[in-house]
């Protein structure tokens, strides 16, 4: 094999490897459009629930900010319902930020969708 050859394997070859990237990042980009629109649909159908709960466990996950870019962090909370069921949902950091391990109360979610949690003191 040549020179030229090589110089030819990689002109017809390179085209094609560029192609496959663009099919793979193409398709990572509408399978996570796909699957964003299925929960979302799937939390629209849901019933709009309000149950006793106990806030249980409190995380982030914290990503990107590398370079010039900045830093996304995404607030979780583990629910304990009064079957012993437990629920990871995801808050925003503001209510992130009123919960406390061990409050007890009314969550109101709807599917995988957090949308209240109301605080109730022992005495209640």
């Amino acid at each position: 094999m040549g020179f030229n050859a090589f110089d030819d394997f990689m002109f017809t070859a390179g085209p094609v490897f560029i192609f496959v990237i663009f099919v793979i990042v193409i398709g990572g980009i509408i399978v996570a459009i796909v699957k964003g629109a299925g929960e979302w649909t799937a939390n629209n159908s849901s019933p709009r629930l309000a149950i006793p709960a106990q806030v249980m466990t409190k995380r982030t996950n914290t990503w990107g900010g590398s370079g010039d870019s900045s830093a996304h962090t995404d607030y979780y909370v583990t629910f304990q319902v009064e079957s012993g069921d437990r629920m990871e949902l995801k808050l925003s950091g503001r209510e992130y930020g009123m919960l406390a391990e061990g409050d007890l109360g009314i969550l109101t979610f709807q599917g995988t969708r957090y949308l209240a949690f109301e605080r109730k003191s022992i005495a209640d």
